[in-house]
Order: C-alpha cells, then sequence, then structure tokens
C-alpha cells in the first residue's frame, strides 16, 4: 500500500511541477527575484504549519536537509531565468535529461538495479520529448544563454533529487520541506539583491503568481519527497520525463504555443513510455510487496516532534 500511495504521489507531483513551468511564465518579474519571494512565501508557511501542529525542527533537519536545499534552490533561479529567455519546451526538453544523469550517477548509491528494459524505456521516452520540442514548426523563442541555463538548472535538479532522497531516509517529510525552504531562502536572499541591485518587494499584482507557485508546484515537491522513501530514484526520475509534455500542452492551452506535427507523436510516445513504467512498477510491487527495492519507510519522528 505504502509502495502505491508513494507511486501516486510521485505522479501527482509531476503535474504540479509541469502547471509551475506555466505559472513562471505568466508572472511578469525577474526570474531570481520571482524564485526567492516563492521560496520565502513557502518557508514562511510551511513554518506556521509545522509550529501549530506541535512539531519543531532541529538543527540536525536543517544540516541533514542543506544540501538538497542548496541544490533546488541554485536549479529554481536558474531554471527561472532560463524559461523567461526560452520557450516552455525548449527549457524543459533540457531538463528531461535528468533522468540519464539520475542512472548514471544516483543510482549505485542507492543499491538500485537497473534492468535492459528500463534503459530501453528511458530512451524511448527521451526521444518522444525531443519529438515535442524540436518537431514544433512555429518560430521560437530561443537564446543560447537560455539553453545553458536550463542545461546547469537541470544538473542541479538531479542533485536535487538525489540528496533529497537520502535526507529522506532521515529527516520526515514535513520536517524536511519546511527546512528545504528555509534554507533555501537563505541561499537565494543574494541572487535576489544581485538581480535587482538591492530588495524589491513584489507588486500586489505579481504575488497572486507567487501565491500559486507556493500552492502548486512546491506542493509538488512535498509529495515526491514524501514518496522518496517509497519508491525507487529510477522510477520516480523517469517519470519527470512526463514534464516537458505535460508543460507544452500547458503552454498550447495557456499561452498559445503551438503544439504541430510530430510533437502529437511525441506526446504518445512518453505518454505510453510512463504508463507502462508505472504500471509495471505498480505490478512488480503487488506480486512482490515484500521486495526492498530501495523503499523505505517514513523515518520516525525524533523526540520532542
Amino acid at each position: 500500500m505504502n509502495a502505491r500511495a508513494g507511486l501516486t504521489a510521485a505522479v501527482a507531483a509531476i503535474f504540479f511541477w509541469a502547471a509551475g513551468n506555466i505559472i513562471v511564465r505568466s508572472v511578469d518579474i525577474g526570474g531570481a527575484q520571482l524564485a526567492f519571494w516563492r521560496v520565502l512565501a513557502t518557508a514562511v508557511v510551511y513554518w506556521i504549519m509545522l509550529a501549530a501542529i506541535g512539531r519543531r525542527l532541529t538543527w540536525q533537519h536543517i544540516k541533514t536537509t542543506a544540501p538538497a536545499a542548496t541544490a533546488i534552490s541554485i536549479e529554481l533561479v536558474l531554471f527561472f531565468v532560463a524559461i523567461k529567455a526560452t520557450t516552455v519546451a525548449n527549457a524543459t526538453v533540457i531538463g528531461a535529461l535528468q533522468p540519464i544523469v539520475i542512472l548514471l550517477f544516483g543510482l549505485k548509491h542507492f543499491g538500485e538495479k537497473l534492468s535492459g528494459r528500463m534503459v530501453a524505456i528511458s530512451l524511448v521516452a527521451v526521444g518522444g520529448v525531443a519529438l515535442v520540442v524540436f518537431g514544433s514548426t512555429a518560430q521560437p523563442i530561443w537564446s543560447p544563454r537560455g539553453d545553458v541555463l536550463a542545461f546547469i538548472a537541470m544538473l542541479f535538479f538531479a542533485a536535487y533529487y538525489i540528496f533529497a532522497k537520502a535526507a529522506r531516509y532521515r529527516v520526515p517529510a514535513f520536517e524536511f520541506q519546511t527546512a528545504l525552504w528555509i534554507v533555501g531562502s537563505v541561499v537565494l536572499l543574494p541572487f535576489a539583491v544581485w538581480d535587482a541591485g538591492g530588495l524589491v518587494v513584489p507588486a500586489l499584482e505579481h504575488w497572486r503568481g507567487i501565491i500559486l507557485l507556493m500552492l502548486i508546484p512546491a506542493t509538488g515537491h512535498f509529495l515526491m519527497n514524501w514518496a522518496h522513501p517509497r519508491v525507487k530514484l529510477s522510477v520516480t526520475s523517469l517519470l519527470t520525463l512526463g514534464i516537458p509534455v505535460l508543460s507544452a500542452l500547458g503552454a498550447a492551452i495557456v499561452l498559445d504555443e503551438p503544439i504541430v506535427g510530430w510533437q502529437i507523436i511525441g506526446i504518445a510516445v512518453v505518454i505510453a513510455a510512463l504508463t507502462t513504467v508505472i504500471q509495471r512498477e505498480a505490478r512488480l510491487r503487488a506480486e512482490h510487496p515484500e521486495a526492498g527495492s530501495g523503499l523505505e519507510r517514513e523515518p520516525a519522528l525524533e523526540d520532542g516532534n
């Protein structure tokens, strides 16, 4: 049951993150400023909620979470700037390379075995993502700077995935999420100050987008981090290939970025590949509920929490 719930949470997180990409493009302030205020607002809300339920952060929570918090904070500022410099599709397809980085560097650390079938499905899904992006016949908004920033952001997101999974074996989900954004706001403060020549409070009309980012993609982070001890890293990383497809669909509906030609085929390929992974993982967990496969129970709350 835990594994099935974890898989459901991971899939929901992908939808939330894809929606977040559309929101970022819709908020008319700089990427560094947007990243800082989004993270700071989320940190305040989570800290209040944690205190309200009678739990607290410890120094050990913060220290264990710090690597993941640093990685995701830098990823956010780089990706927010990148997605405003190029199309949603171009930025997200570069991010779709993240599962390859995870497969190359992340699995050995967690003792997971990767089957040939999973490798094949990964390659098919990546090919489908490429069709989604490069199959467009429209004139894209493109810049080398945007692409380079998106690539660097992808590397930080892969690092965040690995750090978060490791930390979640030691820190409960809510404490982890609270520490993540508190540390992240500290990391992002100099970026925001440097970007605007000082700390600039967003105008009232911008707070709607900031609040939506706090409610939607930030909730996606909570769901994925809750899922990490319950779902294999290879599966959760591969699920992120759905983000470019969902973001491209959302951009077509909300931002009038067209989906034409080979993109439609690419969307079908990615959806089919991810459906295969989800069904296979659910079947394996049902047939072998006792199998570890890198799955652990939720960390127990520490004394005083």
